[in-house]
């Protein structure tokens, strides 16, 4: 993958869930991590005594975290009914050069901040909430 702009990493919420994705406004900085939990099944008679993985076991999660600033009354409304209503809505996170990733997350923490000589910043979490889709670019 090529150097990128920061700034070209998305993060999409399909606002009504008719399969339309829009941009969550505001964003600065945003990150995604992809995890696998691994399941050991070492045991006395594993060649060597090197530790052994079962394939395709374990849990599989991704995290998502973005910040900025308040720009579209619309999608940051969005976001915040998404957290009071416990909703699972489907997301987008395009990451350039890479892919997009797809799929229903929670929105697990919206967090406020703000100084009487600046502007006022949110930054939010999300954690995926059931099977995801990835779709090279």
């Amino acid at each position: 993958m090529a150097v990128q702009n920061g700034k070209d990493l998305l993060i999409k919420v399909d606002m009504v869930g008719d399969g339309q994705f829009v941009t969550l406004a505001g964003l600065r900085a945003t990150r995604i991590s992809l995890n696998a939990e691994t399941v050991d099944v070492t045991s006395l008679e594993s060649a060597g005594g090197w530790r052994e993985l079962l394939a395709g076991a374990g849990v599989k999660t991704a995290a998502v975290s973005g910040s900025g600033v308040f720009r579209d009354a619309t999608t940051d409304a969005r976001a915040r009914q998404i957290f009071f209503d416990a909703e699972m809505p489907r997301f987008q996170v395009v990451v350039p050069s890479f892919g997009v990733i797809q799929g229903m997350f929670q929105i697990t923490s919206i967090e406020y901040a703000g100084s009487h000589n600046g502007e006022a910043t949110f930054e939010m979490s999300l954690a995926s909430a059931g099977a995801l889709s990835f779709t090279a670019l």
